[in-house]
């Protein structure tokens, strides 16, 4: 049975993590939504990029902002703060990676989850 109490609060994270981006001018931003991907761990990526480490490092912070402002959660997990290359916030249902944008290329995260239906900002 799909809980839509579950499903309904991941999008508003997940919308709370696209203004946290959008704050602070991330580009290229996309939304996956891997819901209805088989085995997928989290119902949805919220991917942007950042032109240095300090743009990355601010988005990252606008995101945890937004994010406690709004409803008062903090990531269950931060990654790659110390390189500011590829930082990663684990808000369980919603993960937002922010990378510096030569970075997002040389991993590719998006082909990775080609089945994902992709909303672009």
């Amino acid at each position: 049975m799909i809980d839509t109490e579950k499903q309904e609060s991941s999008k508003i994270l997940a919308e709370l993590v696209l203004e946290g981006m959008q704050n602070r001018k991330g580009i290229d931003i996309k939304l996956l939504d891997l819901r209805g991907i088989n085995n997928a761990i989290v119902d949805y990526f919220v991917i942007c990029s950042g032109n240095t480490d300090i743009q990355v490092k601010a988005l990252m912070e606008s995101i945890e902002e937004e994010v406690y402002k709004a409803i008062g959660e903090s990531p269950w997990m931060r990654e790659g703060i110390t390189n500011g290359e590829w930082i990663i916030l684990d808000y369980v249902d919603v993960v937002a990676h922010v990378f510096k944008k030569n970075k997002r290329e040389h991993f590719g995260i998006e082909d990775l989850w080609g089945d994902a239906k992709v909303t672009y900002f």
